[in-house]
């Protein structure tokens, strides 16, 4: 066996490589900067990685909603001797989605997860600027609470799904066994690393308008708009079972998380 890991420099993907190797499993981490190069924008870097490869944690491109690419890649892989795929997807993703089509209608196991928004969001990029600036903004919307999931939660449901039988065909909603406002979130984060950080409102039209400033595709960027202000809305704070159903025992606490990432922030 060896397991293809795409985003492997990114939160989850370096995670799945790390905890893969611990387990003595063989893998091969790519991403645009690794020696075996995978781009998901230059199909001709595909055969390459994909070589020998009889499973992949599939991580598809970064902010866009393009199906494509992966509708592209998922045949390709099966043709290669691909065998298993573990699909990272999202809460509340549409069931027309186009990425998560193109896997469960493979010839192959598949197993989908959804988590919600990553503990490590405020650490390690997205809001981690804003933390450090003091201020993080999101779009008005309420003081509603969110189960935010340590990476490496899904990092080792991921593993699991790749390694062990059992998980073929399913799809599994992931969350923080805990929900937490954003003040709630940017207290704690104060409270370890001695910063003073408020949460700052602006409408939902301005919240777009700055990710799209910031060079996010435009559709993308309305998505997580919607997202933010479903969860500023109270309408995102239910636990999900997937943790627990899958490995035994309930995710990281964002306390932990915090203590643990608190040289973020320093």
């Amino acid at each position: 066996m060896t397991i293809l890991v795409l985003g492997a420099t990114g939160k989850t993907g370096r995670r799945v490589t790390s905890a893969l190797d611990a387990l003595g499993v063989a893998n091969r981490p790519v991403s645009r900067r690794t020696e075996v190069r995978f781009d998901w924008s230059d199909e001709s870097t595909w055969a390459r990685a994909l070589d020998g490869a009889t499973a992949v944690y599939l991580v598809p491109p970064a902010l866009n909603l393009d199906d494509a690419p992966v509708a592209a890649f998922v045949p390709q892989a099966v043709a290669a001797g691909v065998r298993r795929i573990v699909l990272l997807s999202a809460r509340g993703i549409s069931p027309d989605d186009g990425r998560e089509r193109a896997v469960y209608e493979s010839d192959v196991d598949w197993t989908i997860l959804r988590p919600t928004w990553f503990a490590q969001n405020f650490s390690e990029d997205y809001f981690l600027p804003e933390v450090l600036a003091g201020e993080v903004v999101l779009p008005a919307g309420g003081r509603g609470a969110h189960p935010f999931i340590d990476a490496r939660d899904i990092a080792d449901v991921a593993v699991a799904a790749l390694t062990q039988d059992g998980h073929e065909g399913v799809a599994y909603d992931l969350s923080g066994p805990e929900a937490l406002t954003f003040d709630e979130a940017v207290a704690r984060i104060g409270e370890v690393s001695g910063r003073s950080i408020r949460v700052v409102e602006v409408s939902a039209a301005d919240y777009t308008a700055r990710l799209v400033g910031a060079g996010l595709d435009p559709a993308y960027a309305e998505v997580l708009t919607m997202s933010l202000t479903a969860i500023r809305g109270g309408h995102d704070a239910a636990l999900s079972d997937g943790v627990p159903s899958v490995l035994g025992h309930d995710g990281r606490l964002f306390g932990d998380y915090v203590k643990e990432s608190a040289g973020a922030w320093a």
